[in-house]
Formats: C-alpha cells, structure tokens, sequence
C-alpha cells in the first residue's frame, strides 16, 4: 500500500542544538583501560571511538564541561603488537581499496625491518613507497574548500604527524585517496610539476598502523601530540591529554575514561519496511535519519553484522507528492544513491548495501531485511 506524508506520523525529536548518532560521555572513576573498556561496554556503548575532526573537538568539551575533569584520561584506541598491518588514509572519510594502488614494485616492504615504515612518499612518478613518519619530508596539503587550487605543496619538510597537523590547521588534511591522486596529476601545472620533481619524495596522507578502536570499527581518525612516540614505544594504550591531542599511556594506570553512547542500533531481524518502521517506533525512537558522509560512516560501519544484502533505513518514496523523504522529518539534502538516475515507482523505500561501497538503493517495501533504529 503506497502511504502518503499525512498517513505516516512524523516521529523526529526537534534539536535546538546539534543531533548526534552517538555521545561522549566523560567517567571521573579512575581504573585501568581494561577495567574502562568493561565499564564502558556495561554502562554505555564502549570506550570512546573518534571518527573525525569535529569528534576531536566534541572529545574536548565533554572533558571541560566537568568541572573537575582530569586528564590523561581513557580512550578507546589500543595497539595490538600481534595485529597485521592495516592501511589508512589521513582524511577519515575515505577507505583503503585492496585492489586499486599505486606502490611502485615490490612495497610496501618495510626496509627499516622494525615497524617503522609506517607513512608513505609519494615519488615524482606518481608511485608510492612506505618510509619511517619520523623523517622529514615535504608534503601535499589537499584543502577541499578552495575550488581553483585544491593542492598544495608544503616546502618546509616536517615529519608525518606534524605535516598532518599543519594541513589540517591551515587547509583540510594531508592529500588522502585516489580521487584526489588522480586530480592532482590531471591539475597541477608544469611549475608544480616541475617542484615535485625536484624534491623527488612528498608524503601523502597514507599511514599504517597496528592501533584499533575497543568496538572494532575501522575509522581511520589519528591525532597525535607530535611529542608523543605514535605508538612505537612501550605503552598500548591511548589517551585524551591536557592540549586535546593522543598520546600513549601505561594500560595499567589508573586514571579516568571517556565512554560513548550509541544512538543507532542493527537489528537483526529480517522485516518488511513497515514492520520495521513499527518495531522501532514501538522500542526506540524511528527508523534511522543519514543527513550528510560522516553520519553514512557511522551507520555503515554496523553493516558487518548484518545478516542480510541490504539493510533498511527511514527511506520513503511518497507517489502522491513524488519525492524521497526522511521519515524523521528530516529534508533529503546528503545523498549515497547508487542509481540516482533509476525511475521512481511506488511502494519504494531506502535501504543500505551491507557490502560494497554501502550505497543506498530503492527496494520493495515487502522485502525483508534486517534494519536500523535511532534511540
């Protein structure tokens, strides 16, 4: 049956300040991170897990508006020594293909043969190379808000963590994924051209690491005090410090934590879109609002668990008046379509690919899969 706006009640909450999907939460307990991790995943969510620069800064007001707040304090960031190496780029939006790259033959190879090789260069022939973050190079700033000069080229050689600090202070982050590769091979001039040539090597926001987050998302995000040995030395475990970087501290310290709350849960049912839009409204809030790429990020990262192709979210094609909409309320402005040029048709709601690239795509409402709730 096709329902019009008016035959589904609008259930979204009006927020008089920014809506998240999830919160930070600030523990003035002291216990070790084992210990947090446990109290966390009790009371919450799991420790604290960053997935972009505006976390970094929400990180840091959840700490200052305690009164008493201390610091170092918990997150959920934890090296695994037994862990295999895992590639990320420096703008965390972006994921690392498995099969489309561009290392030159034979890399990444790990020269220094002690883990260190963990940041890559890009050479004058476009190809990359792992090398040790500690060494200064040049690097390739990517700023997303200029249209007619995206990239730029830093001559004041810095090691890796404070080149990415420098491109996100005064640009938006270090050059990250291939789109961006490919566009500054097609754009930059032949005095640019020329410049990279003469420095030979230029980092790139390309970086491993044995570091993962205690709820096993993927998220790229690192931001390290440049003072902070990045991981190499003895301590495994992450903390929030007083200037609002990462450093590594002693697991075993007691010390307080940051926990995070979830807002958006997987249900792993298999239902119809109208059985789904009443089980969440019945036991949570509604069915799940995606209002721009970090939110997407976010909602796709439970996909994992899902047992089912697709999964579905508060979607919903309305015949009578022909257009898409939130059920929340919320206006369709951010979109992850896969075929935005498909021809609407009625009794079509959103759902999200569970593999792939995690488009959405325009599926019959009495196809049954598993689906997402806000809380």
């Amino acid at each position: 049956m096709q329902w019009s706006l008016i035959l589904i009640p609008l259930m979204g909450q009006l927020c008089f300040i920014k809506c998240y999907m999830y919160e930070y939460k600030y523990i003035k307990r002291k216990m070790n991170w084992t210990e947090a991790q446990k109290y966390c995943r009790e009371n919450h969510s799991d420790l604290a897990t960053v997935t972009n620069m505006t976390d970094v800064k929400r990180l840091n007001q959840t700490a200052k508006q305690r009164l008493s707040w201390q610091r170092p304090a918990w997150i959920g960031l934890k090296k695994h020594t037994n862990r295999e190496r895992t590639w990320h780029w420096s703008l965390p939006r972006l994921s690392v293909s498995k099969t489309k790259t561009h290392w030159r033959w034979g890399e990444p190879n790990n020269d220094n043969n002690d883990g260190s090789d963990l940041c890559v260069l890009l050479m004058k022939n476009l190809t990359w190379i792992d090398d040790p973050c500690n060494k200064e190079q040049h690097f390739i700033c990517y700023n997303e808000s200029n249209v007619s000069q995206k990239f730029h080229l830093i001559e004041n050689p810095l090691n890796w963590t404070n080149a990415q600090r420098y491109c996100r202070e005064n640009h938006t982050d270090l050059i990250s994924g291939l789109q961006q590769l490919n566009q500054l091979n097609q754009s930059w001039n032949e005095d640019m051209k020329k410049k990279l040539e003469e420095v030979s090597y230029v980092f790139i926001g390309l970086f491993s690491d044995v570091w993962a987050w205690s709820d096993e998302s993927s998220f790229s995000l690192r931001n390290w005090d440049p003072q902070s040995d990045r991981g190499n030395g003895q301590h495994e475990c992450a903390v929030l410090t007083d200037n609002g970087m990462w450093n590594t501290h002693d697991c075993s310290e007691q010390i307080p934590f940051i926990c995070y709350e979830d807002h958006v849960i997987l249900i792993n049912e298999s239902r119809t879109w109208e059985e789904a839009l009443y089980y969440c409204r019945h036991h949570h809030h509604d069915l799940v609002t995606i209002t721009n790429l970090d939110e997407q990020r976010w909602v796709q990262e439970k996909t994992k668990k899902a047992t089912t192709p697709y999964v579905w979210t508060g979607l919903r094609y309305t015949c009578t008046l022909g257009f898409w909409f939130w059920v929340s309320d919320e206006v369709v402005r951010y979109k992850n379509w896969a075929s935005p040029g498909t021809v609407n048709e009625c009794d079509m709601s959103g759902a999200m690919e569970t593999g792939g690239e995690h488009k959405w795509v325009k599926k019959h409402d009495e196809e049954k899969f598993n689906f997402f709730c806000s809380k």
